[in-house]
C-alpha cells in the first residue's frame, strides 16, 4: 500500500526519500493490526500532501502557520468566549428572573452558546498541553457555528463574513505540522494572549469600566490591540524584523475582525482599522529593531 502512496510526493522528494519512506513505512506497518495500518496509511498520505503543498515542518509555510496556529485558536476562544460571557452578563444585569430568560431561548441561539463554549473548552485543553483532542473540540465548535450559517441562522449579527473567518481559522489551525504541535512557549503565549484580550472587555461589559487603559471596547480595538501588540513582543524577543511575527498575528485575527464588524452591527470601517492596526504594529517593530541594531 505505501508504494502508491509514494507518488503523492513531489517527483524530487520522491527521488530523494521515497525508498526510505516505503521502508520505513512496512516495517513500522508489518504486525498492525488493519484499522492501526489504515491509520499508518492516511498518515503517510496527508505528510505527502502536506510536502506537495509546501505545509511541512521543514518549509517555510510550516513554520509560519507553526507560529500562526494557536494564537488563531485563541483568537476564535476570545471571540466565541466574549459572545458567551456578554450573554451571561445581560443574563445576570437583566431585572427578569433567570429562570424566564432561559424559557425564551431559541433552539439556534441555545445551539450557538454551546458551540461557543466548546470552542473555548477546545481551545483551553489545546494550549494548555493536549493539543489534539482541545483543537478537535475547538474545530467542532468552529464548524458547527458555520454549519448554522448554512442553515440560515444568522445568531449573532456578524453576517456573512462570520463563515469566513471561522473558516480561514480552521484552516489556519489545521495547516500546522504535527510536528510542530503544541509548542509550551507559543501556547503559553497564545493563552496570555487570550485572557487579556478577553477578561477587560467582559470588565467593560459588566459594566465597571468604559475603557482600557485609554482604549475603548466599543468597536472591538482591544482585542486587535492586544493581538498586535503580543506580535511586536514576540519579534522584539526573536529579534526579528516583525514582519513574520505579526503577518502570523494578521493570520490569525479573522475572529477578531469578525467580532468587529460584529460589534458596530455591519460597519466596516472598525474592522479595516484594526487590520491598519497590525500593518502600523508591523511597521513600529520593524523601526524598533533597526534603531536597536545601529546601537
Amino acid at each position: 500500500m505505501s508504494e502508491p502512496l509514494i507518488r503523492l510526493y513531489p517527483a524530487a522528494y520522491r527521488a530523494a526519500h521515497g525508498q526510505e519512506i516505503i521502508d520505513v513505512h512496512q516495517e513500522m506497518t508489518a504486525d498492525m493490526p488493519r484499522a492501526a495500518r489504515l491509520r499508518a496509511d492516511a498518515d503517510l498520505a496527508a505528510h505527502a500532501l502536506r510536502v506537495r503543498l509546501g505545509l511541512d515542518s521543514a518549509s517555510p509555510a510550516g513554520r509560519f502557520f507553526a507560529l500562526a496556529a494557536p494564537f488563531a485558536l485563541a483568537a476564535g476562544a476570545v471571540d466565541s468566549g466574549l459572545h458567551l460571557t456578554r450573554w451571561y452578563a445581560g443574563l445576570v444585569l437583566s431585572p427578569s428572573p433567570v429562570w424566564v430568560q432561559l424559557s425564551t431561548v431559541d433552539g439556534a441561539w441555545g445551539m450557538y452558546m454551546l458551540l461557543s463554549l466548546l470552542v473555548c473548552v477546545g481551545a483551553v485543553i489545546a494550549l494548555t498541553g493536549r493539543w489534539g483532542p482541545g483543537t478537535g473540540m475547538a474545530v467542532c465548535g468552529l464548524l458547527g457555528t458555520a454549519v448554522q450559517w448554512a442553515a440560515g441562522a444568522r445568531v449573532y449579527g456578524e453576517g456573512d463574513i462570520a463563515p469566513v473567518a471561522v473558516l480561514l481559522t480552521v484552516a489556519v489551525v489545521l495547516a500546522c505540522p504535527p510536528d510542530r504541535r503544541g509548542d509550551r512557549q507559543l501556547s503559553a503565549a497564545a493563552g496570555a494572549m487570550a485572557a487579556a484580550a478577553w477578561f477587560p472587555v467582559v470588565v467593560v461589559n459588566a459594566g465597571a469600566y468604559t475603557g482600557v487603559f485609554g482604549v475603548t471596547t466599543d468597536y472591538g480595538a482591544w482585542p486587535m490591540l492586544v493581538l498586535a501588540s503580543t506580535g511586536a513582543v514576540l519579534a522584539l524577543r526573536a529579534r526579528s524584523s516583525g514582519l513574520r511575527e505579526v503577518g502570523a498575528m494578521a493570520t490569525a485575527s479573522p475572529p477578531l475582525v469578525a467580532h468587529s464588524y460584529a460589534t458596530v452591527w455591519g460597519d466596516p470601517r472598525p474592522a479595516l482599522g484594526a487590520l491598519l492596526l497590525l500593518s502600523v504594529v508591523a511597521a513600529l517593530t520593524a523601526f524598533c529593531q533597526a534603531v536597536r541594531r545601529r546601537r
